[in-house]
């Protein structure tokens, strides 16, 4: 159809249109398209008929919108202006291989129009086609050669190439034009300077960079960085003297900062133990002060020299009531004679200060405050907490509890004590306690949320977190809305844990949608950073993007997703009404009676709680509304709701599983549980060379682990057993097979497989589950082989333990073993007194009023307090 010009009126009413979108006056702007649309003659313009189409697109009605924009575009097939909306319909989609295809068709009808271009290039680079996003932006450079954001953006796309000499080229030549004082304090000027002096070194020019720094220092703002950069260049180039002193300087500036002491020991290049010792107590003298200084040497002394460097930097920071000094210490755990000796001093501390006030005897009579002995003891209870000594680390927390019941820090470890020693339950009562002392903390308020959530304690955690969210709102809502993601992990660990699948999955959808929205919000940043200069921390934030998945809560929700994914898969989820027909069918009269009396008053009060929710989301709602309306045009309408019990029923739960395995195996390939976590999925899948191929990987990580050993027999199993298998597949499993197991069976390889990790409880486990599997009548023999615990295996503990006895009870080491689980829950429950899982079968009865209840400060819990 011809293109149909528009008179003066009508254009003056479309030029109309364009501004009310621009300033979101959709209402305003869908009047005006009537108004053209009113006319007959125009009744098919096609620009007008794609701007209603956005518009109403902004408002929600994406079907109306989608039809309009495609009915204007087939009116006008040449218009610019259609083939631009449709583009911004498709980003508004996140479609946005699409909308690049519909920004070149506009090019190609306006190859010079700069809004398009500039859509563009935001698209190429949010989607990393950096090819195409330096052609535009070359493009934009030689329409608009004046601005500075041409130039800016094609040097970044350079810089992204790895073309770093061309980008600083760009970067050198740009900054020409820049006519700036060498004495006015130009930030934009300083960071466009910063970023040249980036990229010259990421080329490896580290001569130039250095010159670059000396000449341009005094128009740079941020002076800190200039010395780091130099301090670093000057190690590069192998000039030692000049290094030192830039870092000598930098030492003197911040004397706590660990990465100048690398640069000095870099610098000074000490040849042995002592020399390297004495570039250390040079700074004690400096800094009689300084921590770092006496901290760093215990990385690399050892023996006497430990003990009296140890000894000196402890007794500061316990005079000083220094409290994360067990945490600055942690890292030396490894070593069990540093941890011999820490023990040692600090428990003699713990005597003297009780018997003299003194740290040693001979301390020539200076007498130390009574909080010396309160740290001490808070350290010991951390110490003897990491060594795996409950017992005793509970003995110095009461204890310095008793002396000063107000401290916040002692109930903290308190909780931790109990929570590492398997009583979670305990362990939330006591953070509750911590809570309490200072409700205004925030730090405490989420702890003791995140502690009650792992007791499985989900209403008492929101109730919690209610008391720093937003008023009005659900603390739920808001959380999700503030993306409190550590919230939102935990509830999902809790729900799994009480087999609420729907639930748990609903949060998982969360976090995930957390990670879309964040890599969306780049969009906002492609222009900004151009126009303020923050070149340094744009590249960085575009680095980060392409990784953003590999971030530990995304990993955390996606492992938590696939593990119920792959639960559903083996035990789908059922109806409940059919299910409580065949319990029925079983009942007596009597007993028929109650349970309808129950369900009633189950039903009654859930739809007491239905109201509930349904008057506080209509609150809700209104105080949304307008909030909403102003969203809207963001996120392209409303997002589809999450409904746990949809969820928790997926058609295909397998193809949602890959969904989430697919960023893991892209970017967190060097975990094992990657793919071990895909070798489940494929198995079930019968993929048996996707299986083959998560193996493969897996074996390269870690090619003892316990987990790897079982997916390995039973991909043996399965291979041996499968009888339609393509030629050309089997050729290749075969030849893989001899390679991963020589030429044994399964039966054999796990017999050697055990003999070779004997003396670890986790490979015993594996082996023993595999035997099982792999021949059932060896069920006495695989329950002997995973029960043992001999102090002389190694990797016993709780989580372990538990696992053995969850083998035991769900039938993974042969039926009927219920008198072997109840042998070995005693066996543990003497081992490990203080956990939950291995507690008599009458304890869990008898402690329900905390998670019942869920009030957590009443009661006994008020008697200890005023106890203390």
């Amino acid at each position: 159809m011809p293109t149909i010009t528009l008179p003066p009126k009508e254009n003056a009413l479309f030029k109309r249109i364009l501004r009310c979108y621009e300033h979101k006056q959709y209402r305003n702007g869908l009047k005006f398209c009537k108004q053209i649309l009113g006319n007959p003659k125009f009744a098919e313009h096609g620009e007008t008929l794609a701007m209603k189409g956005l518009t109403l697109n902004c408002l929600g009605k994406k079907e109306e919108a989608y039809d309009l924009v495609r009915r204007g575009l087939r009116n006008d097939l040449k218009s610019h202006v259609c083939w631009h909306v449709y583009g911004l319909l498709q980003r508004s989609d996140k479609k946005y291989d699409e909308a690049i295809k519909c920004y070149r068709n506009a090019l190609k009808w306006d190859k010079d129009n700069l809004q398009i271009l500039r859509d563009l290039s935001l698209l190429q680079i949010q989607m990393r086609d950096l090819e195409g996003y330096r052609e535009t932006r070359y493009q934009l450079l030689q329409l608009r050669p004046a601005q500075r954001a041409s130039w800016i953006g094609y040097a970044v796309a350079y810089h992204l190439l790895e073309d770093f000499e061309m980008a600083a080229k760009i970067v050198e030549e740009f900054r020409k034009t820049q006519q700036t004082s060498p004495d006015k304090v130009d930030y934009e000027y300083s960071e466009l300077l910063l970023y040249q002096n980036q990229v010259l070194r990421e080329a490896g020019l580290y001569k130039e960079a250095l010159d670059h720094i000396n000449n341009y220092e005094k128009q740079i703002c941020d002076k800190l960085a200039v010395e780091e950069t130099r301090g670093e260049l000057l190690l590069k180039l192998e000039r030692p003297e000049e290094a030192y002193e830039v870092y000598r300087k930098l030492q003197e500036r911040n004397p706590e900062n660990w990465a100048y002491y690398r640069g000095l020991e870099k610098a000074l290049k000490p040849g042995g133990v002592e020399e390297r010792q004495k570039i250390y107590e040079d700074s004690w003298v400096k800094f009689p002060k300084g921590l770092v200084p006496r901290r760093l040497p215990l990385n690399f002394l050892t023996g006497e020299k430990f003990r009296e460097c140890l000894d000196s930097y402890l007794r500061m920071n316990f005079s000083k009531g220094c409290p994360p000094v067990f945490t600055t210490l942690k890292s030396l755990y490894t070593d069990k004679e540093k941890v011999t000796i820490i023990e040692e001093l600090v428990v003699g501390y713990e005597s003297s200060l009780k018997s003299c006030r003194m740290f040693t005897e001979n301390d020539d009579g200076k007498e130390e405050p009574p909080t010396t002995l309160l740290w001490v003891q808070y350290f010991l209870a951390q110490h003897f907490d990491f060594i795996d000594q409950p017992s005793v680390a509970l003995e110095y927390i009461n204890a310095a509890i008793d002396s000063t019941p107000t401290l916040i820090e002692l109930f903290l470890i308190k909780a931790k004590i109990y929570k590492h020693a398997g009583n979670i339950k305990e362990a939330a009562r006591w953070m509750d306690e911590a809570q309490a002392l200072d409700t205004a903390d925030r730090f405490i308020n989420s702890k003791c949320a995140k502690y009650m959530l792992k007791a499985g304690l989900v209403k008492e955690a929101e109730e919690m977190c209610s008391k720093f969210t937003r008023e009005g709102t659900s603390a739920v809502e808001n959380l999700n809305e503030m993306q409190c993601m550590w919230f939102q992990t935990e509830c999902a660990l809790a729900y799994k844990a009480m087999n609420k699948y729907g639930e748990a999955l609903k949060k998982c959808h969360e976090i995930e949608r957390h990670f879309v929205e964040i890599t969306d919000d780049q969009f906002d940043f492609h222009t900004y950073c151009m126009r303020k200069m923050t070149l340094r921390s744009y590249v960085d934030l575009l680095k980060l993007e392409d990784v953003l998945r590999q971030h530990p809560f995304y990993y955390k929700a996606a492992r938590t997703a696939i593990q119920i994914y792959l639960a559903l898969h083996d035990k789908p989820l059922t109806d409940d009404s059919k299910e409580s027909q065949a319990d029925t069918e079983n009942l007596t009269d009597k007993e028929l009676k109650k349970l309808r009396n129950k369900q009633r008053r189950a039903q009654k009060k859930a739809q007491l709680e239905e109201e509930k929710k349904n008057a506080e989301k209509e609150k809700q709602l209104k105080n949304q509304k307008k909030k909403k309306e102003d969203d809207d045009e963001e996120i392209g309408g409303p997002k589809e709701e999450l409904i746990p019990d949809k969820l928790a029923k997926p058609e295909n739960p397998l193809e949602e599983a890959v969904k989430f395995l697919i960023p893991l195996k892209n970017l967190v390939r060097n975990k094992i549980e990657t793919h071990l976590l895909a070798f489940e999925i494929y198995f079930r899948k019968e993929k048996y060379l996707l299986m083959l191929q998560s193996i493969k990987r897996a074996v390269a990580i870690e090619p003892s682990n316990p987990w790897l050993h079982q997916c390995l027999v039973r991909f043996f199993k399965g291979v041996s057993e499968s009888a339609d298998l393509a030629e050309a597949v089997r050729t290749v499993l075969k030849q893989e097979i001899s390679r991963l197991f020589g030429e044994s069976n399964p039966q054999s390889f796990n017999k050697n497989y055990l003999s070779q990790h004997s003396n670890s409880i986790p490979h015993r486990l594996a082996a023993a589950k595999m035997m099982v599997y792999l021949e059932p009548s060896s069920d006495n023999m695989a329950c002997e082989i995973a029960t043992a615990l001999d102090e002389s295996l190694t990797g016993r503990n709780i989580q372990i333990c538990d696992e053995v006895l969850e083998a035991l009870r769900d039938g993974q080491l042969g039926e009927g073993q219920q008198k072997a689980a109840e042998a070995y829950r005693a066996g543990c429950h003497k081992i490990y007194p203080y956990s939950l899982s291995f507690m008599p079968p009458g304890y869990h009865d008898n402690n329900t009023t905390i998670s019942a209840n869920g009030d957590l400060s009443a009661g006994e819990h008020d008697d200890m307090a005023n106890e203390m």
